[in-house]
């Protein structure tokens, strides 16, 4: 139902105040000591951990995040349509339970949630560090990223006891002053030994093979000259285990969430996304180094353990919230206003944002005889209300807590 500046929906704790009639002295104590909602004011836990978990939803679709809210539902609905079509669930808490245990019931699921949530988040954290140091080493220029993926076997004179091949970076404005005096730098250079591999838009990687004996008197010639040599050793199997750990790492990833896998492809030195480009030279058909012809493409999208996890237990721990909600309401309505119990619980959810203020006057003047002194605190600051240490601005004559759905804002 819409009425002027609110829509407006019945909220079940009514059937709850039916079915409870147990002494509700000390629950609302129970509720801030277990749950950590306290009746009056305190801060709201439970919706810190379901931001959280909306937040680690969203760090785990992180090429998804337009589809975020297609997976924080509760019971396979939007938010919105579960609290205004909210029921007490009587088969989880049972009616003839005394509130104390429903309390605690309550306080042990979201705990239980919560030691999951943090165990879970920490464990993908590491496997994101990790990758992303890996990936660190595959970014930049030609001066500071890694070469295991730029090089193969090929490029080096390997296992000579009088020759080494070293790496050699060369300004793209120098390429011909490079070809013309490479051989001259110093003695003992092997005659046409030099090779294009690598470029990045400012620089290129050539390779040099040179008698080992003279190898710093080349690289101090050589920096003369403005060509940087690049301390690097061909070892076959520290590059395969660097690579091997890239792909699993990147698989690990993709298997919690990951909709397009971040791949290795056929003739490109790079992962995808890197700042800097490095095009192997030679061969086009040469695949790049430890590649096989098959291309390690996304498997397409899927959904892993992480993200159904934090789907499932984000409406757990949802549901549980608006539970306590209820809870609150009925707790702080019979010792407000005493037994019987004779309230209605009612959701107001307004049009606009600017007509909140104007419904609370409203609301202030409808119910200003169930509480002349907080009426009263509203208009006058200066008006004490008795036995309550809480700003005026968060009592008012009628029992209202708020219930916030912007969980990503």
């Amino acid at each position: 139902m819409q009425i002027g500046m609110a829509r407006r929906c019945r909220f079940p704790a009514k059937r709850l105040a039916e079915t409870k009639r147990t002494p509700v002295a000390g629950v609302g104590q129970r509720i801030g000591k277990q749950v950590g909602f306290c009746i009056l004011g305190e801060a709201d836990i439970g919706l810190f951990l379901i931001k959280r978990m909306a937040q680690s939803v969203v760090e785990v679709m992180e090429d998804s995040k337009g589809k975020v809210h297609e997976n924080l539902l509760a019971n396979g609905v939007d938010l919105t349509s579960f609290v205004t079509h909210f029921e007490w669930d009587m088969a989880k808490y049972p009616a003839k339970q005394p509130l104390v245990s429903v309390v605690d019931t309550l306080a042990k699921q979201l705990a239980q949630i919560e030691t999951d949530l943090k165990s879970r988040t920490a464990a993908y954290s590491v496997l994101k560090a990790n990758l992303e140091n890996l990936e660190k080493k595959s970014k930049g220029n030609l001066f500071t990223r890694t070469l295991s993926d730029i090089v193969s076997k090929e490029d080096f004179v390997l296992d000579s006891e009088y020759l080494i091949t070293l790496l050699v970076i060369v300004p793209k404005s120098s390429y011909a002053q490079w070809q013309k005096t490479y051989e001259s730098l110093s003695d003992m250079v092997v005659p046409r030994s030099t090779k294009l591999i690598a470029e990045d838009n400012e620089a290129g990687l050539f390779t040099v093979t040179l008698f080992r004996k003279v190898t710093e008197d080349f690289k101090v010639k050589a920096k003369e000259n403005k060509f940087i040599v690049r301390e690097f050793y061909y070892d076959e199997k520290e590059i395969k285990r660097e690579r091997e750990e890239m792909t699993r790492l990147l698989s690990d990833k993709k298997q919690q969430y990951q909709t397009s896998c971040v791949a290795l492809k056929k003739g490109s030195a790079t992962y995808r996304d890197h700042k800097v480009k490095v095009t192997p030279l030679g061969n086009p058909a040469r695949p790049a180094a430890g590649q096989t012809d098959r291309d390690r493409e996304s498997e397409g999208e899927g959904e892993g353990p992480l993200l159904r996890w934090l789907k499932v237990n984000f409406s757990e721990a949802f549901i549980a919230w608006i539970h306590i909600k209820a809870l609150r309401v009925f707790v702080e309505s019979v010792l407000r206003y005493g037994l019987p119990v004779n309230f209605q619980a009612v959701l107001l959810q307004p049009q606009k944002k600017s007509a909140t203020k104007r419904l609370r006057e409203v609301l202030n003047s409808v119910f200003r005889h169930l509480d002349e002194v907080a009426a009263a605190s509203i208009l006058d600051a200066s008006v004490e209300i008795p036995g309550l240490q809480l700003s005026n601005q968060d009592y008012f004559p009628y029992v209202y807590f708020h219930i916030d759905l912007s969980l990503l804002d």
